[in-house]
C-alpha cells in the first residue's frame, strides 16, 4: 500500500535495508539547486534517518529501489551491486515492432560519455564493456509509427543510460524518452515507458534469499498485442 508519509510505494522494510518502489519524475538523491532537494533519499530519511542509497535510478525511471540501513549495510549491498550479484530487471514500452520470442538476446555494446552532449551516452569501441540481456513480452497490432513493443531487460553491467542507449542502438528507442528519443517517440508517451521491476539479492544480515517485483503502471499501454 502507498505510504502517504514518503509519498511513495514502501514494499520491503527490515532492520537493515529497504526496498522503495520511486515514481517516474523524483530524482534518487538531491540534485544541484533547491528546486532539486525533493528525492527519494530525502523522503526516506524523515522516516528512517539511518537510510543510505546503495544504487540509483535515472530521475524519468520508475521502479525498485534498494536502500541500506546503516554505512555498514551500505558497503556490504554495494559490493553486491559491484560484483554482478543482484538480479536486477526492467520492463520497457519500445518504438516500433519486434519479433516475439521466449529466447534471451543479448546487446553487447560498449558506452562512454557524450562529452559534446553531457549527461547523454553514446556506443563507442573506446567505451566501458556493456551488456543487456532482452527479451520480447508482446508487441502491440498497430503497423509503422504506431507500433511498439513491451520488452522485459536485464543489464549485466550498470552504466549510466545504458538500456536507453542500447534500445537506441538497435532502432527501438524507449517511448517517452526525453533525451535520446525524437520528437515522434517522445510524444507517443507522457513519460519515459521504463521500469525497475524486480531486484533479487541474498540478505547480507540473514543470508536469506529475497527477490521483490513491482509491476509498471505502463503496462496497459499496449491493451491492443498479440502473439505469433
Amino acid at each position: 500500500m502507498p505510504d502517504t508519509d514518503l509519498a511513495i510505494e514502501l514494499i520491503h522494510e527490515d532492520a537493515h535495508l529497504l526496498v522503495l518502489n520511486k515514481p517516474a519524475g523524483l530524482l534518487c538523491v538531491p540534485g544541484r539547486g533547491e528546486d532539486k532537494q525533493d528525492c527519494l533519499s530525502a523522503r526516506a530519511m524523515r522516516r528512517w534517518p539511518d537510510a543510505l542509497i546503495v544504487h540509483r535510478l535515472d530521475m524519468a525511471t520508475s521502479g525498485l529501489v534498494l536502500m541500506a540501513r546503516g554505512a555498514a549495510m551500505q558497503r556490504a549491498l554495494g559490493d553486491a551491486f559491484a560484483n554482478r550479484v543482484v538480479h536486477k530487471r526492467y520492463e520497457a514500452i519500445v518504438d516500433g515492432a519486434m519479433p516475439v520470442r521466449d529466447e534471451w538476446s543479448v546487446i553487447d555494446a560498449p558506452l562512454m560519455a557524450d562529452w559534446p552532449r553531457r549527461p547523454l551516452q553514446k556506443v563507442d569501441p573506446a567505451g566501458k564493456p556493456s551488456v543487456t540481456r532482452w527479451r520480447t513480452l508482446s508487441s502491440s497490432k498497430s503497423n509503422g509509427e504506431h507500433a511498439a513493443t513491451h520488452v522485459l531487460l536485464e543489464p549485466l553491467t550498470g552504466r549510466s543510460h545504458q538500456l536507453r542507449v542500447h534500445l537506441l542502438s538497435i532502432g527501438h528507442p524507449i517511448l517517452g524518452d526525453a533525451l535520446y528519443g525524437s520528437a515522434k517517440v517522445q510524444a507517443r508517451a507522457p513519460r519515459l515507458l521504463l521500469h525497475a521491476s524486480e531486484l533479487g539479492f541474498v540478505h547480507p544480515a540473514t543470508q536469506q534469499m529475497l527477490r521483490f517485483q513491482s509491476q509498471p503502471d505502463f503496462a496497459l499501454s499496449l491493451s491492443s498485442t498479440a502473439r505469433p
